[in-house]
């Protein structure tokens, strides 16, 4: 399960995708989330289902690994699913009990659910292509703006980045650490909730000590270097704009002008 996360991790290739600004990718993935959670309708799904498969195909990351990262949601949408499926009102098909199953019900679980995947698989497609520096840059870049109301662009662009670097490194430590307490008879999978909770603090407790030694070192390390925020600080690879990125500009705003289209003149033709 530790190993299906995909969060943070990168997948090298030689893609159009790969090649665009970090500002394109951060500007079309915010558009898809808005886009989901705006559509009604199967032609907007279909027109979002048609896009999401057209930038995985052109990014060259295999479907397989873009679709790790729904293993560890699937708790969160049958939990999702389950409450659209018996608390949204509507025409009761079937009820038993308290519980009631309603045809707006069904249609609300499964569109819930839907998004939910989109949402991970669109949001993988830039960290699988975006390298964490890449994904830095391009955020204190398009977040410059706010830096005169004195909002600290740099720091906020830095700390993510930190996460988003942890977060594989943990997730390997985690694994490590589960391994070696296993070894020693832990048992992590028998058991009721109360046993498994028990079962977790010989992992819990070393994971944290590993992640605070980590990031005393991290600090330690940004000292040496007489890090002191991003005042007067230049880039080694500075952003720039090319005719590709222009181009992606240009067709992310088509789909969302035409998933409005979808979302608003479409379905008032159909009600």
């Amino acid at each position: 399960m530790l190993k299906d996360i995909t969060l943070g991790q990168y997948y090298p290739a030689k893609s159009v995708i790969h090649q665009l600004d970090p500002r394109v990718k951060l500007f079309g993935t915010m558009l898809f989330i808005i886009s989901l959670f705006s559509f009604r309708g199967i032609p907007a799904f279909v027109l979002a289902t048609i896009f999401l498969i057209w930038v995985i195909h052109i990014s060259k990351v295999p479907f397989s690994y873009m679709v790790k990262g729904l293993k560890s949601i699937v708790v969160l949408m049958i939990i999702t699913g389950l409450f659209n499926l018996f608390l949204t009102p509507g025409e009761v098909l079937v009820k038993f009990g308290i519980f009631k199953i309603t045809y707006e019900g069904i249609s609300s679980a499964v569109l819930m659910v839907v998004r939910l995947m989109y949402l991970i698989i669109g949001t993988s497609v830039m960290t699988l292509t975006t390298t964490p520096n890449q994904l830095t840059d391009g955020l204190e870049k398009a977040l410059m703006p706010f830096s005169k109301i004195k909002l600290p662009v740099h720091e906020i662009a830095m700390m993510m980045s930190i996460a988003l670097r942890f977060i594989p490194i943990l997730i390997e430590e985690t694994d490590k650490i589960m391994k070696a307490q296993m070894a020693r008879g832990a048992d992590f999978e028998n058991g009721n909730l109360l046993k498994k909770a028990k079962a977790m603090v010989p992992l819990l407790v070393p994971l944290f000590v590993s992640a605070f030694r980590r990031a005393n070192d991290l600090a330690m390390a940004m000292e040496a270097r007489c890090y002191h925020g991003g005042s007067g600080r230049t880039k080694m690879k500075p952003l720039h704009y090319d005719k590709t990125d222009k181009i992606a500009y240009v067709t992310l705003i088509s789909y969302f002008a035409l998933m409005l289209v979808l979302r608003f003149v479409w379905v008032k033709y159909i009600v």
